[in-house]
């Protein structure tokens, strides 16, 4: 009865392990107030990402709206390995990603355009708490200019 009892026991603990094992997971809500958009490119006015486990990876969905009225809709699949995966759908100026995850609580990534100029460098960092998640970005825009910018997320 012990023996069993602690096995039942290691096997929660390994469980809890492995799903808190990427703390970008989960629904994240745009915050425009704390955020940095690129210069000319309609800022957003409201996004949802989701970002769930896949094998090695995740899947990050993006619903939202551009103060322009514009739609941002989009799905990638995407694994850790610093490959490119592409990403479908409309309203992002990129069309490809690779992600690798550096820790935790770190993601790097390099997004592009594969028919155009634009090719930056993103860093992403859930705080120490959970609660908020930021992007940020630098690299140059479609327009071929240099870009900067910052995205903050709150945990949903």
């Amino acid at each position: 009865m012990r023996r069993a009892l602690t096995l039942i026991l290691a096997l929660v603990a390994a469980t809890d392990i492995v799903l808190a094992a990427d703390d970008t997971l989960g629904t994240w809500k745009y915050n425009t107030a704390k955020s940095k958009a690129a210069p000319g490119v309609s800022p957003i006015a409201s996004l949802i990402v989701t970002r769930e486990a896949i094998d090695s990876g995740v899947k990050i969905t993006a619903k939202g709206e551009r103060a322009d009225g514009s739609k941002i809709d989009t799905v990638t699949n995407a694994k850790y390995d610093g490959k490119p995966a592409s990403v479908t759908g409309s309203g992002l100026s990129w069309d490809t990603v690779a992600i690798k995850r550096i820790n935790d609580k770190t993601l790097n990534e390099e997004r592009s355009m594969q028919s155009g100029k634009y090719h930056t460098t993103a860093r992403t960092v859930v705080s120490a708490d959970g609660k908020t998640m930021t992007t940020t970005t630098k690299g140059t825009g479609a327009d071929g200019k240099p870009i900067a910018t910052t995205a903050v997320f709150d945990k949903q």
